[in-house]
């Protein structure tokens, strides 16, 4: 769920809830990270995934605050050479505002030909990087002589996706899309006034 303006810790603990998500373990370690700073967005996301024959679900939780960025994920795993039984893996990171490079939007909209403004997408894809992780693609360069074996390196792209979370009407209804839009606009705007 997410909420703008004077968001209280216990919004975003109920919203924590009522994706009923392991919420005790989610909520303290968002709490934690977040510490008594006023929350002024958030989202909460959860995802099922199939990876072979196991379903497992994730959640990840994205706080903003005055100054920082605060994501959370939590996966449940099943039992391992490590643990006899299944367990789950939170982790925190908070970012401050001014790191954060970059908020990528995408937005699929069905028959964009009779596209009406207001209307929500289909599906939306946040991505949003501060450095902390980079993606280097990287292959052969070439020339354009069909005949040429000389070597001329590589080229390649660097991309920063520190974080990519997928929102669809059809997996997550359309409430979340347009909470998701508005936690996107919300961060958006925020970076805008840290860089101000």
């Amino acid at each position: 769920m997410a909420k703008t303006g004077t968001t209280t810790t216990q919004g975003l603990r109920t919203a924590i809830e009522r994706s009923g998500y392991y919420p005790a373990l989610v909520s303290e370690a968002v709490e934690s990270a977040v510490g008594t700073e006023p929350i002024s967005s958030y989202l909460v996301h959860q995802e099922t995934t199939f990876d072979a024959n196991e379903v497992r679900r994730h959640v990840t939780v994205l706080v903003l605050t005055a100054t920082r960025f605060v994501v959370s994920h939590t996966d449940e795993q099943t039992a391992d050479d490590t643990s006899p039984v299944p367990y789950a893996t939170t982790s925190t990171e908070s970012v401050r505002l001014g790191r954060i490079s970059s908020v990528v939007l995408s937005r699929v909209v069905a028959n964009p030909e009779t596209y009406t403004p207001g209307t929500l997408p289909r599906e939306v894809v946040l991505t949003i990087g501060w450095g902390a992780v980079q993606r280097l693609d990287l292959e052969p360069a070439g020339c354009s002589d069909p005949n040429c074996d000389a070597d001329h390196g590589y080229t390649g792209s660097a991309t920063a996706d520190d974080l990519s979370l997928r929102v669809s009407e059809a997996g997550d209804g359309p409430e979340t899309v347009a909470e998701a839009l508005r936690f996107a606009q919300a961060l958006s705007e925020a970076t805008v006034a840290q860089g101000a």
